[in-house]
């Protein structure tokens, strides 16, 4: 993994040419839905309370994973108008804005601000590029979560979550043998893309999973070959008319009890447990359960949501103020409890994580829990790689080819530019 972001680099100049303006400051993102927007919201308030003279402006444009803000953000980047900070997904998704010299290296801000001895070292090694660190992680995601009903999985006869990616497929087919229930929901295509990562890490395992985005890696091996099948076998029990829905509405199928399992990342969590009329009010071992993803028990395939401070900000100073918000332990502890993840650094204050947060919390900060990155969420492939990707699965979600669908991945390999 680490060697995804250390390929090969640019300069490190530092100086934007923007000055010390802190007037205001415009922050872009897409932290518009449940949980997110509340967590930004507090960050924003804290930041207001600590920099009284400069105004706060938030840019975030709404949709799913962030695809229609990525678009707005490339248009604005390419038209020489940044923002004075953008989020993006930790890792090799920055690649294409630190080629193109879009956003400063933060190797200063990181020394002035001691953030070297609060984030882990692992996650630094996988989010340094050439030697420099160009964002700032305000907290970390799980991707490898698989999401439950307890009550239709009763129904099916099935005790418990299925530990293997082979106990999985058994487990599906009971519940659509047993009830008439959906043995696992999908939402739109990107869901599927997110299933296929979970898959992959669950049959490979993990070295042999980050290997996989390293350069000449061999995704035309037998053993993915094995991972794709057991792909396509899964998608046999995912619900054809998914792909008009978004990840909200199939995760709301498991609490809802109109599905079995869910595999979604934990801000699922948020979205579960949250109050209306964002959240859905349900309650953890009552009306949802959770396990890592079959296979992937003792893995945190990861992603972080982290902050930058763009060429030529119009107000650099005020950039940097918020990327201190952002990095802060105060900061960090406003955000998220409400988004539902927990905080990227180590000393953050324990009791305010609950429930499933209290579980990721204790993973993430055990020194035995291996790490993987998501591909889909930025942290091991870059753009082009990722759209791709995204193209294989769409086409596989037509012809149902696992054939094809490797052949698309294996080209998409090799075409990456990594």
């Amino acid at each position: 993994m680490t060697g995804a972001l250390a390929l090969s680099g640019c300069g490190a100049n530092e100086d934007s040419g923007s000055g010390d303006d802190r007037s205001k400051v415009e922050v872009f993102s897409w932290w518009t839905g449940p949980g997110e927007a509340d967590g930004l919201a507090a960050m924003q308030a804290d930041f207001e309370k600590k920099n009284p003279g400069t105004k706060f402006v938030n840019a975030a444009i709404a949709g799913g994973s962030g695809t229609q803000a990525k678009a707005v953000l490339a248009s604005r980047l390419q038209n020489r108008k940044p923002p004075d900070s953008f989020q993006g997904h930790a890792g090799a998704e920055l690649l294409d804005y630190i080629k193109a010299g879009q956003i400063e290296p933060l190797d200063d801000f990181f020394k002035q601000n001691n953030l070297k001895s609060v984030y882990p070292q692992q996650l630094l090694d996988q989010i340094t590029y050439k030697g420099h660190l160009y964002s700032v992680p305000v907290n970390i995601h799980r991707s490898n979560v698989l999401w439950y009903n307890p009550g239709v999985l009763k129904e099916a006869g099935v005790s418990g979550a299925p530990k293997s990616v082979a106990e999985f497929v058994t487990a599906l087919k009971a519940v659509k043998d047993r009830t008439k229930k959906v043995p696992l929901s999908l939402g739109a295509q990107w869901t599927a893309d997110h299933l296929l990562e979970n898959v992959l890490l669950g049959d490979l395992g993990t070295d042999a999973y980050n290997a996989l985005w390293k350069p000449g890696a061999d995704w035309g091996a037998p053993a993915v070959t094995k991972a794709l099948d057991d792909f396509a076998e899964i998608m046999r029990y995912t619900t054809l008319e998914a792909a008009s829905t978004d990840w909200q509405g199939a995760a709301k199928a498991v609490v809802d009890g109109e599905a079995a399992f869910n595999i979604m990342g934990d801000w699922a969590y948020g979205y579960f447990t949250g109050s209306a009329p964002n959240g859905l009010g349900k309650k953890l071992d009552t009306d949802f359960k959770y396990a890592a993803a079959p296979g992937t028990d003792g893995t945190y395939l990861w992603l972080s949501d982290s902050f930058t401070l763009p060429k030529g900000a119009p107000h650099k100073a005020g950039a940097q103020a918020w990327l201190k918000e952002v990095s802060s332990k105060e900061g960090q502890d406003l955000f998220n409890p409400k988004k539902g993840s927990i905080p990227a650094r180590k000393d953050a204050d324990k009791s305010l994580y609950t429930g499933y947060l209290q579980y990721a919390f204790e993973q993430w900060n055990n020194p035995g829990t291996k790490l993987a990155g998501s591909f889909w969420h930025g942290v091991n492939a870059n753009n082009k790689w990722h759209t791709d990707i995204d193209t294989a699965v769409g086409l596989f979600l037509q012809n149902k080819d696992a054939g094809k669908l490797q052949q698309g991945l294996v080209s998409a390999a090799k075409n990456s530019g990594l």
